[in-house]
């Protein structure tokens, strides 16, 4: 399976974790899962990741995710492996690598404050996990409170060669991805792949501006997949309007705190997951939130035709 590089590009869907009423993993969801990400045309998959339930797994429970899915798929995996400290990482990272992983993807623990300690705790991670491992930079202010400047970035692709890519969920983040790429363009670092997150809330524009595609969860990939695709293409009505169509949806599903809730709950009623559950702690709809999901659902199924309901 290749390996992330500084050109990798398009949609690498994060999975969530299924899990089953009791709170076990649901491997037969997992697999109906992955079957469906195919089908939709991702190009790759992110597992573990902060929508994946990761904090709330075991090691050995990470590592049977990863082989399960390796096993199940030929598409590039991303897995998440950040951890309070480098032996958990490394840990994770050696086993996942073994089992076939393309990369991995870290995340800044949210007691860095100052650009030195950004950069010298991703020289450290590049170090833990080998400098012949592929990662992945998660530069995500909102939810883990570490901002990250483009100079910062550009300090941490200069000093790990590891780094070949930037999953970009600054917010707003449209000038940061502009600056980004000026500062490749000037010598100043060496090229990034940018996948964007934030559910595709603002991909519509990201990929114009340079990015080359997204790593999100946003409950209907095929919509991921046609921006993407459609602005590769040049034809960037026909991806606005795609974007538009699912706007509401894609707003819904961002709410932070339910997020992965709604998520969860739209991929059961496309009956791809047996249950919505999440292990505790964590959120459950209301019955008027499901209302709501199920309104919306009603709407977009009648502009785009792939979005079924089976639940």
């Amino acid at each position: 399976m290749a390996p992330l590089d500084r050109n990798t590009h398009g949609v690498f869907a994060i999975a969530p974790t299924p899990f089953d009423e009791e709170g076990a993993i649901d491997f037969d969801s997992l697999s109906r899962l992955v079957d469906f990400y195919g089908d939709a045309g991702v190009t790759g998959l992110t597992l573990l990741g902060q929508m994946g339930e990761a904090p709330k797994l075991s090691h050995e429970e990470s590592v049977r995710i990863v082989q399960h899915v390796l096993k199940r798929t030929d598409l590039p995996i991303v897995v998440g492996v950040s951890a309070p400290g480098y032996a958990a990482m490394r840990a994770l990272t050696v086993d996942v690598m073994s089992a076939g992983a393309g990369g991995v993807m870290i995340a800044p623990p949210n007691t860095l404050r100052t650009d030195d300690q950004i950069v010298s705790y991703y020289e450290g991670a590049a170090n833990a996990i080998g400098a012949d491992v592929p990662f992945v930079i998660q530069d995500y202010p909102l939810s883990f409170s570490v901002v990250m400047s483009p100079a910062v970035i550009a300090r941490i692709a200069n000093a790990a060669p590891g780094c070949v890519m930037l999953k970009h969920e600054d917010w707003p983040g449209l000038e940061k991805i502009s600056a980004l790429r000026q500062l490749e363009a000037d010598g100043a670092m060496p090229r990034l792949s940018i996948l964007c997150g934030n559910g595709g809330l603002f991909l519509d524009f990201e990929t114009e501006r340079g990015a080359d595609g997204a790593m999100t969860g946003y409950c209907v990939p095929e919509l991921l997949v046609d921006v993407v695709r459609h602005t590769a293409a040049g034809d960037r009505d026909a991806a606005h309007d795609v974007f538009d169509a699912h706007l509401p949806l894609l707003r819904y599903e961002q709410q932070p705190g339910i997020g992965l809730a709604v998520r969860k709950y739209v991929m059961k009623r496309r009956g791809i997951l047996t249950s919505d559950t999440q292990r505790k702690p964590g959120p459950v709809l209301s019955a008027r939130a499901r209302t709501e999901v199920d309104y919306l659902l009603s709407r977009l199924t009648r502009k785009d035709s792939r979005v079924t309901l089976t639940a």
